[in-house]
């Protein structure tokens, strides 16, 4: 596997792992009826979190290639893989746009 897929199946784990308690620090940071020592604890605590715990810091790659852009997300597909699945058909529900179909039939009407 290459190095930035095994970085990025890490830094998932880290925000799997503390998801929880960080929606609890963030929940009591911007609380406004909470005192302010409190608030500015748990921003303190928020801070002192690891920085991959961050859900900003995993990047949607591709599952096949590992490739970082043009990730369909529903998918978790580059373009290009998704554009080979859907045209072997080994994606359900997709498949390729015709010309025939789309609006070249004329309505005469009012």
């Amino acid at each position: 596997m290459k190095s930035w897929i095994l970085r990025d199946i890490k830094a998932r784990k880290a925000v799997y792992s503390h998801e929880l308690e960080r929606t609890i620090w963030r929940y009591m940071a911007r609380n406004t009826t909470l005192p302010p020592r409190t608030r500015m604890q748990a921003q303190l605590a928020l801070s002192r979190m690891p920085r991959e715990a961050a859900s900003t810091a995993t990047k949607n790659r591709c599952i096949e290639t590992g490739r970082g852009r043009g990730v369909i997300s529903d998918w978790k597909l580059c373009r290009f893989q998704f554009r080979l699945k859907a045209l072997n058909g080994e994606l359900p529900g997709v498949q390729k746009a015709s010309c025939s179909d789309m609006g070249l039939k004329m309505v005469v009407g009012a």
